[in-house]
């Protein structure tokens, strides 16, 4: 007989979780910033572990080593970053480079990969993702996180 299931609110336990955040295009990467470190804060005793990079391509890299990194041992990595599209297809490169290698670190490592390394047309849809108030991708991926270390503690 199958046992039942408890139903569990993601915001009643926290967690250990790592923001890898771009200091590329700050205004749209720093409130998102802001609203995922807000949402996690919420979480009783949560541990928040923040590190820059330049950029969103230098995200996977530091990803990849706290991953490996035995302790603490991170319930969920938060990745944010903002690509901007130009003229070019360079922004299109980086966007799925950005997107294989944490899909292949996630994999590898076992430890959940919020990816919220953001490519937009323009800054109207950088705006409305990232700095409105009612919502946020930033809060969006502090969400997630919770609810990952949530399903991967289940499998334990």
């Amino acid at each position: 007989m199958l046992a039942k299931v408890k139903k569990q609110n993601a915001r009643s336990r926290g967690g250990r979780f790592a923001i890898v955040a771009s200091k590329y295009n700050a205004r749209y990467v720093n409130s998102m910033l802001r609203a995922a470190k807000s949402e996690l804060l919420k979480t009783d005793s949560s541990v928040v572990k923040l590190v820059r990079v330049p950029g969103a391509y230098e995200i996977p890299v530091v990803v990849a080593e706290l991953a490996r990194q035995a302790n603490p041992g991170w319930d969920a990595i938060i990745c944010l970053g903002v690509i901007m599209r130009g003229e070019t297809t360079h922004a299109q490169h980086i966007g799925e480079a950005v997107s294989s290698a944490l899909a292949q670190v996630q994999v590898l490592f076992g430890v959940p990969i919020i990816h919220e390394v953001l490519l937009f047309e323009n800054a109207e849809q950088a705006r409305a993702r990232c700095l409105a108030k009612d919502f946020n991708r930033g809060s969006e991926a502090a969400r997630t996180a919770m609810e990952m270390a949530r399903v991967m503690r289940g499998l334990q």
